[in-house]
């Protein structure tokens, strides 16, 4: 464990602080699309499967 504390803190030090910074900013971006992707894609599917429920009952 603390060698990988190490490497991280050696990964950190060797990049300029302004790349790490756009590497965060970027990886924030990624998860706030997939996230919305995800909550996009469980709304149809719901909307899908209460159409099909509704259409059998």
């Amino acid at each position: 464990m603390k060698n990988f504390v190490n490497k991280v803190q050696k990964f950190l030090k060797s990049e300029d602080g302004p790349t790490a910074v756009e590497y965060a900013i970027m990886l924030a971006l990624i998860v706030v699309v997939c996230l919305t992707a995800i909550q996009a894609i469980g709304n149809n599917a719901s909307t899908t499967f209460q159409n099909i429920a509704d259409e059998l009952s």
